[in-house]
């Protein structure tokens, strides 16, 4: 599919700590092309190989007993890798997320994901929207994005609504259409529409005089409304 690639993902961890003993419990991605889904997901639960604290636990539904005996994550990191291939990441405090994925990619001995490839959503609304709240949930209730089907954390359902931020925070759905000259800035809705004029020669009725009859037999049953008639008699003066 020809297009801009980019993935946007998210993590769910035992923690804080991606240099310590908290490791990722879950992630979900989700494939953009300019912007917008696709369709195509990649989605892990993870074992940890530790206890999940109660406290994340209630935040994200996550318990250690769900966790235990799922893959591990050198067991699904090639799908994920194959998954995401050379496209950009996006993701929201991309610190945060790129911090864990990194850690358990030298674990294996593998290759690091660069910084450069990552984009933060999280500095993107900072910029955009100085001294506001950014978080995810803030970010959703300013572009009026529903939350309804969150009743957790979740690294699936926080990627899908973080992809509807994304699009808003790169100009929104109309930046898809293509409408702007190249290296011109998104415009609003309101300064893209031209005034509407009116038509020097109204368009002339299309109904026959057998549905003019029909329409007119409709409105005496109804009572013979003052109103619709007054319009339909207003209607045949313009032709």
């Amino acid at each position: 599919m020809a297009g801009l690639r980019e993935i946007v993902f998210d993590t769910e961890t035992t923690g804080f700590d991606s240099q310590g003993a908290d490791r990722i419990t879950e992630i979900g991605c989700i494939e953009l092309i300019d912007w917008l889904p696709t369709g195509e997901q990649f989605h892990a639960y993870v074992d940890p190989e530790r206890d999940v604290p109660e406290k994340v636990v209630q935040i994200t539904g996550l318990t250690t007993g769900f966790l235990r005996g799922k893959p591990k994550f050198s067991e699904r990191a090639d799908a994920f890798l194959e998954f995401v291939g050379d496209s950009p990441l996006v993701a929201h405090n991309a610190k945060f997320d790129m911090g864990f994925i990194n850690a358990e990619l030298r674990r294996m001995g593998r290759d690091e994901i660069p910084d450069h490839r990552f984009i933060d959503t999280l500095a993107m609304a900072n910029a955009a929207f100085p001294g506001s709240p950014a978080s995810l949930d803030a970010l959703c209730k300013r572009f009026d994005i529903s939350l309804s089907a969150r009743d957790k954390h979740g690294a699936i359902i926080d990627s899908e609504l973080l992809a509807r931020v994304y699009l808003e925070l790169r100009g929104g759905r109309e930046r898809t259409f293509g409408f702007e000259p190249e290296g011109d800035a998104p415009q609003s809705r309101s300064s893209k529409q031209a005034d509407a004029k009116l038509r020097p020669n109204p368009l002339p009725s299309r109904l026959s005089d057998q549905e003019k009859t029909a329409h007119a037999a409709f409105l005496k049953q109804m009572g013979g409304s003052d109103i619709w008639e007054r319009v339909f008699r207003r209607m045949e003066g313009l032709r």
